[in-house]
């Protein structure tokens, strides 16, 4: 029972540090879990998407401390002005690409830059990790 709450607890931390700007390897952690556990597939997959769902969050609140000292109207050109708009109806959605390498924590970090609708943005970040997630999983399933 221990070793499994470690495990686990692993799982989760690799999780978050790979969804904040810190680079990670959740997707092999996750892996190498279902290849030695394939039973435990669904357990393993809700703690990495919710690990990494959280460290999204703390980098969309990095963003929204941000936006305090470096407001977006500020900075930008009023040319410009018309893609943050673009961004702040669509953003939301955006955010469900948030797994994506590279420019996944650049998507969380604006949302909260510019302050999208907290809780469709949660939702798409959520749905967004868990597919990504259940695709790995059941990709390393199917060869145990």
């Amino acid at each position: 029972m221990e070793l499994e709450t470690l495990t686990l607890t692993g799982l989760f931390i690799s999780a978050f540090i790979s969804s904040t700007i810190a680079p990670g390897g959740s997707e092999a952690v996750l892996a190498y879990m279902v290849s030695s556990s394939p039973d435990t597939l669904a357990s393993l997959v809700a703690i990495a998407t919710l690990g990494n769902t959280l460290g999204a969050l703390t980098t969309w609140w990095l963003g929204v401390f941000a936006t305090k000292k470096f407001p977006p109207d500020k900075i930008f050109s009023a040319n410009k002005q018309n893609s943050i708009a673009f961004v702040k109806k669509w953003g939301g959605w955006a955010l469900f690409f948030s797994w994506l390498p590279v420019i996944g924590d650049g998507l969380c970090f604006a949302g909260g830059w510019l302050r999208l609708s907290f809780i469709p943005a949660l939702f798409a970040i959520l749905v967004g990790k868990a597919v990504r997630y259940w695709l790995v999983a059941y990709s390393v399933a199917q060869f145990v």
